[in-house]
């Protein structure tokens, strides 16, 4: 059986840590409008951002008494698909909510 080096194995198991940079994060920010319900802006927030109804309820409010509201922030291609999901499921339900992605301030 081969002599054990403590020293050399301690070596070994202390890497360096490498610093790994945080991906920049996107909000996906859901506009209002005339046409589309605050029901349906409901059911979106909760299919699409997973929010309990009392979130989305709060978000909902924003949406429209402010003009828009963050459904969620995710890094960039993330943020872009859900984006891009709930436009494609408003127009398959004929209506004309806009869904977009800015770069979330520091």
């Amino acid at each position: 059986m081969p002599k054990r080096n403590p020293q050399a194995e301690r070596d070994v198991a202390t890497l360096e840590k490498v610093k790994v940079a945080q991906p920049r994060l996107y909000e996906v920010v859901l506009h209002n409008d005339d046409y589309t319900t605050q029901v349906f802006v409901v059911y979106i927030l909760m299919k699409f951002f997973h929010h309990d109804s009392a979130t989305a309820n709060e978000i909902m409010l924003n949406v429209h008494t402010k003009g828009s509201g963050v459904a969620g922030v995710y890094p960039r291609d993330l943020a872009e698909t859900k984006a891009k999901q709930v436009v494609t499921f408003a127009r398959q339900h004929e209506m004309p909510l806009e869904c977009s992605v800015r770069r979330q301030s520091c």
